[in-house]
């Protein structure tokens, strides 16, 4: 990181959206398969937008509340509980043809576990402490352009497929490998302390 005296705004605006960015993609294999559950889920827009935004107004909560020293759990917690999450959106996902009335507020519990792990990589990153707000929000934002990417990539390698009878099979085989590996990551996380 910069040095705090070198560092103006528009360097802290810069240098968080990058980071929240790059948390996402490349990094955030984990945010990256409960997104692409997400969108697997949905085979309307609209209800895509009602979980996307039900996520996103529980993890910016629970970053805000968890970098200002309000809120905090243990690693050893919330990690396990992300993983769980990622495996019970994908299970969900198998077991109903179409999202469920309730999945908004679900997705909204799970995204609060989801802004504590953020948090716990900004307190790992570090924080300016004068432009505590800026790199705050601005790590949202690019944690934001990393989710709406996916969401555009996903969508963009899916686009001939959506009408097709054979992207039953690709929703299905999709959800079904995130909800594998997603049961993996929590065993590991809970047993094996990875």
């Amino acid at each position: 990181m910069m040095d705090a005296v070198e560092q103006s705004v528009w360097d802290v605006i810069g240098l968080y959206l990058e980071l929240g960015y790059t948390h996402i993609l490349p990094l955030g294999v984990d945010h990256i398969l409960f997104v692409l559950a997400l969108f697997l889920a949905s085979s309307k827009w609209k209800d895509l937008i009602w979980q996307v935004s039900a996520f996103t107004l529980a993890h910016t909560i629970t970053l805000a509340l968890a970098t200002l020293g309000h809120v905090s759990l243990p690693g050893s917690i919330v990690e396990p509980i992300i993983a769980l999450s990622i495996a019970f959106v994908a299970i969900e996902n198998i077991v109903f043809k179409d999202v469920q009335k309730w999945r908004p507020a679900l997705v909204f519990a799970f995204g609060l576990f989801h802004g504590l792990g953020f948090a716990g990589v900004l307190g790992e990153l570090g924080l300016p402490e004068g432009d505590l707000a800026a790199a705050l929000i601005s790590f949202n934002v690019g944690v934001e352009l990393g989710q709406l990417s996916i969401l555009a990539m996903a969508w963009l390698a899916v686009f001939w497929w959506r009408d097709k009878p054979a992207y039953n099979y690709l929703r299905l085989g999709g959800t079904s490998l995130i909800a594998l590996m997603a049961l993996w990551w929590t065993i590991e996380r809970v047993f094996l302390g990875g």
